[in-house]
């Protein structure tokens, strides 16, 4: 998908959209398989968060690169480019998390994901998904069909995709916090 997204052509930019809503939707798909069939593990646990994560650092860094490359393209509301400090808290959570998920785990405590943290993670994959199609739709290659109607379709989608950008980052912050209670408890509570 990183391949594709950093091609600067339209069509592989759209198979990167695709490669990605596979991926979510099949992260998605198996977590709940587990949970119906009770087949929740501890190791799952840990490493599903960690393939959600490869999934965003794959699809936030080339995006952020891209979107700062091409502003002129277009430029999404109110931020402009995707700003490097929203890929810091994004990725910033990600790295301090699944750290503290490791030092719990060292010390026998698993902590699986909350539903604060499955919110965001939908969240920020709807916000990756609308951005590498926002990336896509600038791209050379790609023929907008009507120009009334694309005008105004673009002008939505920029929107969209801003809006959940601001979303993705209010809950990151969210859970970060609920998260980083959970570990101090754990930290404090358990001597290593």
């Amino acid at each position: 998908m990183t391949f594709l997204l950093l091609d600067p052509a339209a069509t592989p930019r759209l198979l990167a959209f695709v490669a990605f809503i596979v991926a979510a939707l099949s992260d998605l798909w198996d977590g709940h398989l587990a949970r119906a069939r009770g087949q929740v593990t501890s190791f799952g646990k840990i490493v599903d968060p960690l393939a959600d994560k490869l999934l965003l650092v794959c699809a936030l860094i080339p995006l952020y690169a891209i979107t700062a490359r091409q502003l002129e393209a277009g430029a999404l509301p109110l931020y402009g480019a995707i700003p490097l400090w929203a890929v810091i808290i994004l990725l910033g959570r990600e790295v301090l998390i699944t750290t503290l998920r490791f030092v719990a785990a060292r010390r026998g405590q698993v902590v699986a994901a909350r539903a604060i943290g499955k919110r965001k993670a939908v969240v920020q994959n709807i916000f990756i998904g609308a951005a590498i199609l926002w990336v896509a739709f600038h791209s050379p290659g790609f023929g907008a069909p009507n120009a009334a109607a694309w005008r105004w379709f673009s002008e939505f989608h920029a929107w969209f995709t801003t809006a959940f950008l601001t979303a993705a980052l209010v809950l990151t912050v969210l859970s970060a916090a609920l998260y980083l209670g959970t570990f101090s408890r754990i930290l404090v509570d358990r001597p290593s």
